[in-house]
């Protein structure tokens, strides 16, 4: 099982032949589950020589357009290919009626013989706290992301086992390490989001918070989701590294 990274930027990466901080696993059986979908994954997929066909499911995390702003495009393509058929799409049961309602319909409604739904491009699966694909146990991390309103608007991490190694992949979150640190404690590698601005923005990890972590979680964790520019040495603060765009992790 392998877990490719199609890019590890921010939301508002651009140049440096990065994208947004989706990533695809690849099955045993050659199978694949996009990991988010974000606005640049067409781009990013062709940089590996990818494309539509070759995304078999998508996982959706949240709303923001760097994990679901891919999905109308992927949508109509699959809709349109003849020789493929409709793609899975797993997301909590409390994202996917809002997701077609505010992000997907107004582009996707444009068909003249059917009043189309979300059914009608994705085999949906609404997830309540785990899903299996194909064999592979996914259960889903609820995370302090951002609010609105000051309600705090759904948003999901992925933890799972891929062969004997147990991945925490964070999508998006605050730093919270006292609700997350039965996950890192659980997880033999993690993959977290990072800013590295200067500023914070309030609703990403910083890496200066990030490495205040015990040294034996840092060791086993992965940042990515960073921003354009010079990165801190992650190696003399304890972490594992920085992801590399199209960086591969093998299972």
């Amino acid at each position: 099982m392998e877990l490719v990274f199609l890019g590890t930027g921010s939301a508002f990466t651009v140049g440096d032949n990065n994208y947004h901080s989706n990533a695809l696993l690849k099955m045993d059986n050659g199978k694949s589950l996009l990991i988010d979908c974000g606005s640049d994954a067409r781009h990013s997929l062709n940089a590996l020589g990818l494309s539509y066909k070759d995304i078999n499911a998508v996982y959706i995390s949240h709303y923001h357009a760097d994990h679901s702003g891919g999905l109308e495009w992927l949508a109509l393509a699959r809709k349109f290919d003849p020789t493929v058929s409709k793609p899975d799409l797993y997301a909590s049961e409390e994202l996917i009626p809002t997701l077609w309602q505010n992000n997907l319909s107004s582009g996707l409604k444009t068909l003249d013989d059917e009043d189309a739904t979300i059914e009608t491009f994705f085999n949906t699966h609404h997830v309540s706290d785990k899903f299996d694909y194909d064999g592979l146990k996914v259960n889903l991390i609820r995370t302090h992301h951002f609010k609105s309103n000051k309600n705090w608007m759904p948003s999901f991490g992925i933890f799972f086992k891929a062969n004997k190694t147990s991945v925490l992949f964070t999508t998006d979150t605050q730093f919270t390490p006292d609700y997350l640190m039965p996950y890192y404690e659980k997880a033999d590698i993690i993959f977290h989001d990072c800013e590295t601005t200067l500023f914070r923005s309030g609703v990403h990890s910083h890496f200066d918070q990030l490495k205040t972590l015990p040294d034996h979680i840092k060791k086993k964790m992965w940042l990515y989701h960073y921003n354009p520019g010079k990165l801190p040495d992650p190696l003399s603060e304890g972490f594992a590294g920085f992801v590399e765009p199209r960086q591969v992790f093998i299972f």
